[in-house]
């Protein structure tokens, strides 16, 4: 039966350092825009466009995460319990 709490807090960590991990990485990214706009407001457009394509895949982190809690949760949790 530990095994299976274990499972449960391995996948609560998983989704949460993703978020974290997101997290920061929006604030560096909004960040970096900012201070390129700021150096060469000429450029903020193409800046712009290419901070919306690394936000995209930014956004893959957390949703592989939880497919992977997931994963644990309801493939190899079920597993353990019986």
């Amino acid at each position: 039966m530990e095994a299976l709490g274990l499972v449960y807090i391995s996948a609560a960590i998983m989704i949460g350092l993703a978020a974290l991990g997101t997290a920061l990485g929006f604030g560096a990214l909004g960040g970096k825009l900012l201070e390129g706009s700021a150096r060469q407001p000429e450029q903020a457009p193409a800046l712009q466009g290419k901070m919306f394509l690394m936000a995209g895949l930014l956004d893959a982190v957390p949703m592989i995460g939880v497919g992977i809690a997931m994963y644990l949760i309801f493939a190899v949790a079920p597993g353990l319990a019986g």
